[in-house]
C-alpha cells in the first residue's frame, strides 16, 4: 500500500510539474499588457471623518503653510498645455533611449528591445503650491511642490531568444520639492541666463511593474530595495547642493568681465622727445590706461624743461582679459594755458607678456597707430616701460564644483590656509547696489560717499526717491589685506536748485573688512545708523594675486 501511493505521488508531481510548465509557457508567450483606466475620482463631500483624516497629509501647501502661492493658474496651464507635453516628452523619451537601448542589443541574448507603448496619461503634475525665497544676489528662486498622480501606458517589449517578453510601468506616483533658480538675472531677453534644478529633499517615488500579468513589487522585500535604490541614486545627482544646470542664453553674450589680474606698470624714462615750447624744451609726462576700461587713466609727474626725462614711477592697473586688451601709452606736453600738445602714443597688446615674468620695452613713440601715415615717418622719441602681469589666485572658497558634461554641477569646499588668507597683494572690489527706505528731512536725491583710507569716492545721485538703485563698483588696488579696516559709506542727499540745506545726511555705516578678507565676498545688506528704516546693499569682494 506505501509503495503504490508512492507511486502516484511521484506520477503526480511530474504530471503537476508538466502542466505547470505549459501553463506558465503559455503565459509567457500570450500575455498581454492591462489597458489603463481613468481613475474614480469622488469630491471631499462624500468622504466620512476616517477619510478626510487619511488626507491631511496630502492637502497642499498653499493651505498649510502661509509662505506658499496658491498657483491655480499655473495648473490650469499645464493641463491645456499637457496633450502636447505628453507627445513632446515621449518623442524626447524615445530619442534618448534608442542609443541606451542599442548598447544592450546582442548581449545576454536580447534580439530587440523597444517601446511598444509610450504614454505619460491624461494626468498632469499639479503644483501644490510654490514659495518665492528672496536673496540678494542677482536672481529668482523657485519652490514648487510638484505632485504627480499619474496613469502612464508605458509598455517596453524585449525579444530574448525569440519570445516576447512585455513589462509594462503602472501606478505612478512622483512627490518632488524641486528648487529652481534662474540666475544670473541679465537685460537680454528671457532675462536669465542658466536654470539651475536642485532637490530639497529625496523624492518620493511609487510605481507597479507589471510582468506576465503579475506585479512583481509585491514580492517581499523588493518593493523596499527599489524604493532605496531609486532616492539614493536620484539624490546622488541632484539633492542640494547638488545641481542640474540648464543653459539657456550664450555666456558670451551676457557674461559681465570681472577682474582676473593686475597689471604692474613702471614708467621708466623717455628719450629724445619733441621739441615743443619756444625755448625748445617740453614738459613732459605720461597718460596710461588699459584699453575696454572706464576708469580715468594714470598720470606720471610733470618733468619741467627736459627731452629725455625719467620717472621711475610705478603704477597698477586692473585686467579684464589679458588676451585682448592691451596698455594705451600717450606722453604729452604740459602747457599752462589751453590744451597740452600730444608728443606721442604706443600700445602693447597683454597677450605678450607672461605671468610673473618683468619684461622691458623701448617702443618708438608715434602720432597714431597708423604706421602708414606719412608723419609717423617722423622721429618722435622712445619711451621705456617695464610690465608685469599678475593673475588672480583662484576663489578662496569654491562653494560650486566642476561641472560634468550632462550639466551637472558637483559642490566641495577647498578652504586656504590662514598664511595664504592673510597675506599678499590683492583687488578689493566695493559694488554699491542701492538703498532701501532712505528718508531726508527736506529733500530726497540720494547718493552714497565711500570713504576708504582716506580716499573718497561717490556714487551718482538719484532724484526723488527712497529706493535709489546705483550699481556702481569701485575697485582698489592693496600691497597687503585689509584685515581690521574699515569701510565708511555716507548716504546723502542733494537739493538741486540753491538752498541753505543743501544736503543732509540719510545715514551712514562702516563695514569691517576682515570676514570680506577671510571669505572672499560677501553680498548684505546693512541698517543704517541715524535712519530709521534705511538699508543699504553692497557687494565686497577680496582677490589676491
Amino acid at each position: 500500500m506505501g509503495l503504490l501511493s508512492s507511486m502516484l505521488g511521484i506520477i503526480g508531481f511530474g504530471i503537476g510539474v508538466a502542466f505547470g510548465l505549459l501553463v506558465g509557457f503559455f503565459l509567457f508567450i500570450y500575455s498581454k499588457p492591462k489597458n489603463v483606466k481613468e481613475p474614480i475620482t469622488r469630491p471631499l463631500y462624500e468622504l466620512d471623518n476616517s477619510a478626510l483624516l487619511d488626507l491631511l497629509p496630502d492637502i497642499p501647501m498653499w493651505v498649510k503653510c502661509p509662505d506658499y502661492e496658491r498657483v491655480h493658474w499655473l495648473n490650469q496651464f499645464v493641463t491645456h498645455m499637457w496633450p502636447y507635453l505628453d507627445k513632446a516628452v515621449c518623442a524626447t523619451i524615445r530619442s534618448m533611449t534608442e542609443p541606451i537601448f542599442a548598447e544592450y542589443i546582442g548581449k545576454f541574448q536580447i534580439e530587440d528591445i523597444e517601446f511598444d507603448k509610450l504614454s505619460l496619461g491624461t494626468l498632469p503634475p499639479k503644483i501644490h503650491g510654490l514659495k518665492i525665497c528672496e536673496t540678494n544676489e542677482k536672481e529668482l528662486v523657485l519652490e514648487p511642490a510638484v505632485r504627480w498622480a499619474g496613469n502612464p501606458n508605458i509598455v517596453l517589449v524585449l525579444k530574448v531568444l525569440s519570445f516576447r517578453i512585455t513589462i509594462q510601468l503602472v501606478d505612478l506616483q512622483i512627490i518632488l520639492a524641486p528648487r529652481i533658480t534662474l540666475k544670473p538675472l541679465v537685460p537680454t531677453f528671457p532675462c536669465f541666463a542658466t536654470i539651475e534644478v536642485s532637490l530639497l529633499e529625496k523624492p518620493d517615488v511609487d510605481f507597479g511593474m507589471s510582468i506576465l500579468g503579475g506585479d512583481i513589487m509585491a514580492i517581499p522585500g523588493l518593493y523596499q530595495f527599489v524604493q532605496k535604490t531609486i532616492k539614493g541614486q536620484v539624490a546622488s545627482l541632484y539633492h542640494w547642493p547638488q545641481t542640474l544646470e540648464i543653459p539657456i542664453l550664450d555666456p558670451a553674450t551676457v557674461a559681465i568681465k570681472k577682474p582676473v589680474g593686475i597689471l604692474h606698470v613702471k614708467v621708466v624714462r623717455a628719450q629724445k622727445l619733441l621739441k615743443m615750447d619756444i625755448l625748445g624744451t617740453s614738459d613732459p609726462y605720461v597718460k596710461l590706461n588699459l584699453s575696454g576700461v572706464k576708469l580715468p587713466a594714470k598720470k606720471t609727474t610733470i618733468k619741467k624743461r627736459n627731452l629725455n626725462p625719467e620717472w621711475n614711477e610705478k603704477f597698477k592697473l586692473i585686467v579684464k582679459d589679458p588676451h585682448s586688451q592691451f596698455l594705451q601709452l600717450q606722453v604729452f606736453d604740459w602747457d599752462k594755458v589751453g590744451n597740452h600738445d600730444h608728443l606721442g602714443m604706443q600700445f602693447v597688446p597683454l597677450k605678450l607678456l607672461t605671468s610673473y615674468e618683468t619684461k622691458e620695452f623701448q617702443l618708438d613713440l608715434l602720432k597714431h597707430t597708423y604706421s602708414s601715415d606719412p608723419q609717423d615717418k617722423k622721429e618722435r622719441g622712445k619711451i621705456v616701460v617695464e610690465l608685469t602681469y599678475a593673475p588672480f589666485r583662484e576663489d578662496s572658497i569654491k562653494l560650486d564644483g566642476p561641472q560634468d558634461r550632462y550639466g551637472r554641477k558637483e559642490s566641495g569646499f577647498d578652504r586656504p590656509s590662514d598664511s595664504e588668507v592673510f597675506s599678499g597683494a590683492g583687488l578689493l572690489s566695493l559694488m554699491v547696489l542701492g538703498a532701501e527706505d532712505v528718508e531726508g528731512e527736506h529733500h530726497n536725491n540720494p547718493y552714497a560717499v565711500v570713504l576708504f583710507r582716506g580716499e573718497t569716492k561717490k556714487t551718482k545721485m538719484i532724484k526723488r526717491t527712497r529706493d535709489p538703485l546705483w550699481n556702481e563698483e569701485f575697485q582698489s588696488t592693496l600691497e597687503e589685506p585689509p584685515v581690521n579696516e574699515v569701510i565708511h559709506i555716507d548716504v546723502m542727499s542733494k537739493r538741486t536748485g540753491i538752498n541753505f540745506r543743501s544736503k543732509e545726511c540719510l545715514g551712514h555705516v562702516d563695514i569691517n573688512l576682515t570676514d570680506v578678507v577671510h571669505n572672499g565676498r560677501i553680498n548684505q545688506k546693512y541698517h543704517l545708523i541715524n535712519s530709521k528704516n534705511g538699508v543699504i546693499h553692497v557687494e565686497i569682494s577680496w582677490t589676491t594675486v
